[in-house]
């Protein structure tokens, strides 16, 4: 007899597909890192507004605006949304006489004229280990008479200087090649522009004098 074939027996035992788990993205966390600039700056230099970047070392807000306190090159921290200026060098330096300092007018009396030192030529732009605030007596200025020191520097200015002396913290400006570098317009703060020997202002008109080093404006040191 041929055995019987049921209707069960036909049907295909069919194994049910485990179930695929769908891969999850995966997101990568990209960090965007340090962006530096190319760029030198000096003490009092505008290198961003407070709307763009949170200030660091090396950088303060005035109005609004960022300006570097330190010479050094701009570093850009996207991800903090941060500006800082970096010295250039990693050992400090030490003041002596003779000594090319760059610096920025905080205040100016009859007869002296204070600088807050920010570096030295030729020796990097880190934190000086000797410095202290330094003083250009009237007399230190230039050779011609001065018969008023308000006409030679004025607050903010970043000025160019050689060392006298380290016990009295002196500074002269005379020579052609020293004085101030950048000034900014005692009326609203604008970077004053040379015009006819003179300074003056390109958005409120003042005219200012200074005693000029050779190299104002062009941000030699």
């Amino acid at each position: 007899m041929e055995p019987e074939i049921t209707e069960e027996s036909t049907e295909e035992t069919v194994q049910p597909e485990e179930p695929v788990e769908a891969e999850e993205p995966v997101e990568e966390a990209v960090e965007e890192e340090q962006k530096e600039e190319i760029r030198n700056v000096l003490p009092g230099d505008l290198i961003g507004t407070s709307e763009e970047f949170i200030p660091k070392s090396g950088a303060y807000v005035e109005g609004g605006n960022i300006y570097a306190s330190a010479s050094g090159i701009v570093k850009i921290n996207n991800k903090e949304r941060s500006i800082s200026v970096e010295p250039v060098t990693n050992t400090p330096p030490h003041l002596v006489v003779g000594d090319i300092v760059i610096g920025q007018v905080t205040d100016v009396k009859d007869s002296v004229a204070l600088v807050e030192i920010a570096g030295i030529k030729g020796k990097g732009e880190r934190e000086i280990v000797n410095a202290d605030q330094a003083a250009i007596h009237v007399s230190n200025v230039k050779d011609a008479y001065v018969k008023e020191l308000y006409y030679e520097f004025a607050p903010f200015d970043i000025v160019k200087a050689r060392v006298l002396d380290l016990r009295n913290m002196r500074l002269s400006t005379v020579n052609k090649e020293l004085g101030v570098m950048k000034a900014y317009c005692g009326n609203c703060r604008t970077v004053l522009k040379i015009d006819n020997n003179k300074l003056k202002c390109p958005k409120c008109e003042r005219t200012e004098t200074r005693k000029l080093s050779s190299d104002y404006g062009t941000g030699i040191i």
